[in-house]
């Protein structure tokens, strides 16, 4: 378990390093250059999966509160809350990332063409949207989330450390699953769905390609990459979501956590956050370019 809790503060502080990296990048674009619409959704993705980072468990801002002395019952309403507002967030910011980029390399003769122009007034409106619905769904968090007693006595679920789920009523339970479960299974539907668009999308186009160039000689176009990034994203957080999701449904109903399973969540849940940076990084020219010119900065600059 020693080790476990070793992987997860070693996984958090890669991560955190990582998109905090990615964040510079973004701000250092939308300042000083023109952005794409999908790096503003990106920069905001990458700020929520370092407070998920920090809000996670009894990693940091858990230690933070206990530091200060703050009681542990507005501790564990506070972590527990803003750790649901990041991690509907995620899946939102995720799902309008797939959104808005579908729409982009959308043909001129399809629908979706005409909304193209219009992309960066939706995409504050969706902003807006998704603060919104996440600040007030995940409220019941305040509510049937309170500091550790006595398991035995009361029947709460401890869930950290120090925190545990308050009994509740079946229906409510129920009713909390069921919202929940829908709102996920609407998101993911269309994170799959415009995936699938921008497949169909690039395989056609690269047909196209092969009768005019020699694949040989092709390069992939910036649109390419992003979208590839895109999918890549897309695909790996829907395995992770579903790993997470039979996790917490499964101790959700049976009442139950056991602490193994609790810190393979933890891992689980902060895998996504974790890789993104590295496949962002990895897909986009513009930091590689960044990076060249930096160096060449220095070189100049010492030498």
């Amino acid at each position: 378990m020693f080790s476990l809790k070793n992987v997860l503060y070693f996984q958090a502080g890669f991560g955190v390093l990582a998109n905090m990296f990615l964040v510079c990048f973004y701000i250092y674009i939308i300042l000083g250059h023109r952005p794409k619409p999908t790096d503003l959704i990106s920069c905001q993705l990458t700020l929520v999966h370092i407070m998920m980072f920090l809000t996670g468990g009894d990693v940091w801002l858990t230690d933070l509160f206990e530091s200060l002395n703050i009681e542990n019952d507005f501790k564990c309403k506070a972590t527990f809350y803003i750790s649901r507002v990041m991690r509907g967030l995620s899946i939102c910011t995720t799902c309008l990332l797939s959104v808005f980029q579908a729409v982009t390399i959308s043909p001129n003769t399809t629908f979706l063409a005409k909304y193209k122009q219009k992309l960066k007034n939706y995409m504050i409106y969706a902003f807006l949207c998704m603060w919104s619905f996440n600040l007030s769904f995940s409220s019941n968090r305040i509510f049937f989330v309170g500091a550790y007693t006595n398991v035995s006595e009361t029947k709460q679920m401890k869930a950290t450390k120090y925190c545990s789920l308050l009994p509740m009523n079946n229906i409510i339970r129920g009713v909390i699953l069921t919202v929940t479960t829908s709102r996920d299974v609407f998101l993911v539907g269309a994170m799959l769905t415009t995936s699938t668009y921008m497949v169909i999308i690039l395989s056609r186009h690269q047909r196209q390609c092969k009768h005019l160039h020699s694949i040989n000689h092709m390069r992939a176009s910036p649109e390419k990459r992003a979208t590839q990034t895109i999918l890549m994203l897309v695909v790996f957080f829907v395995v992770m979501y579903w790993v997470d999701f039979i996790i917490s449904t499964t101790s959700f109903l049976l009442w139950r956590y056991d602490p193994v399973i609790l810190t393979l969540q933890k891992f689980v849940m902060n895998a996504y956050p974790t890789i993104t940076p590295l496949i962002q990084v990895s897909f986009d020219n513009r930091i590689i370019i960044m990076l060249k010119n930096l160096q060449s900065k220095h070189y100049h600059l010492y030498f």
